[in-house]
C-alpha cells in the first residue's frame, strides 16, 4: 500500500482485490480407495476457508461416509439419492456405482463451475428446492451429507474464557437451521419413513454437536447414531447419524 503526500496531508492508496485473488483452481488428479472401489477425481490438496473454498477438497467426513457406503453397498442398491454440499463429488461418484439415480447439489459457484451436472442449492432456498423437485418429482430415498455443516461462510464467533484465564474462540454456524429446513422439505415429499438422511459427522466443537441434535429434534426428526460407525478421524472423532421424520 503506497502513501502519497497531497497538500501536506498523507493519503492512503487503497488496493482492491477481486475474488480471483483468493480462488485456487490448481486441481490435482487424486486416487481414493474404499474397499474394492477405486475413484480418481480432481481436487485441491488444501484450501483456505476464508473465501468459502471448502468445497474444493475432500474432507474427513466424506472419507468416513465413503468407507461406510463401501461396506454397506446393499443399502443403496436401486435407490435414488440426493447429496447436499457435494463439493468435489467423491461421495456421489461412489454412490453412482450402486444407485439408480444420484443428484449432486452445492451452493458454491466455483464448485458448480468445476463439476458439470451439479444442481445449485442454497440450504433453505425454497425456490431452488422446488426446481429440483420439479425435475425429480418422486423425491429421493436417501439424502446424504458429509462434513457439510462446515461449508457455510456465515460464522458467528464466540469468545470463551477458560478457568486458567486463557481465551479460546469457538463458532456457531448459521448453516445448521437451513440445513434441516432443507432436509425437512425433501422429507415431506415422501410418506413418513420413506426417506432417510444419512449424515457423516465429525465433531469439532461441543456447541456444534449439541446444535445438530437440537435442530433435528426441533424439526420433528429422530436422529440416531448408526451402530459401529463411531471412529477416529485424524485427531477428531467421527460418527454417522441416521435421521428420519417422526
Amino acid at each position: 500500500m503506497n502513501r502519497e503526500d497531497k497538500g501536506g496531508e498523507e493519503e492512503e492508496e487503497i488496493v482492491c482485490l477481486d475474488e480471483s485473488f483468493f480462488i485456487n483452481d490448481d486441481y490435482q488428479l487424486t486416487t481414493f480407495t474404499f474397499g474394492s472401489q477405486v475413484l480418481q477425481l480432481f481436487c485441491l490438496q488444501s484450501a483456505s476457508t476464508d473465501f468459502d473454498l471448502t468445497g474444493q477438497l475432500v474432507w474427513p467426513g466424506a472419507m468416513l461416509m465413503n468407507d461406510y457406503i463401501s461396506k454397506n453397498a446393499e443399502l443403496l442398491q436401486g435407490s435414488s439419492i440426493i447429496e447436499l454440499g457435494s463439493g468435489v463429488g467423491i461421495t456421489g461418484i461412489l454412490c453412482s456405482r450402486f444407485c439408480r439415480e444420484v443428484v449432486l447439489t452445492d451452493h458454491n459457484d466455483e464448485v458448480l463451475k468445476a463439476r458439470l451436472g451439479v444442481e445449485k442449492l442454497e440450504w433453505g432456498n425454497s425456490d431452488q428446492i422446488n426446481q429440483i423437485l420439479h425435475k425429480y418429482s418422486g423425491g429421493f430415498d436417501l439424502i446424504l451429507g458429509a462434513d457439510i455443516y462446515i461449508r457455510c461462510p456465515r460464522l458467528l464467533f464466540i469468545f470463551q474464557y477458560e478457568s486458567n484465564g486463557s481465551r479460546c474462540i469457538s463458532f456457531q454456524q448459521s448453516s445448521i437451521p437451513p440445513l434441516f429446513d432443507t432436509v425437512e422439505q425433501f422429507f415431506r415429499i415422501r410418506d413418513t419413513g420413506q426417506c432417510k438422511f444419512i449424515l457423516a459427522y465429525v465433531s469439532r466443537a461441543k456447541m456444534m454437536d449439541a446444535m445438530v441434535i437440537s435442530e433435528a429434534t426441533c424439526h420433528g426428526m429422530l436422529i440416531n447414531e448408526i451402530a459401529g460407525t463411531r471412529s477416529a478421524v485424524g485427531n477428531l472423532e467421527g460418527v454417522i447419524f441416521q435421521v428420519t421424520l417422526q
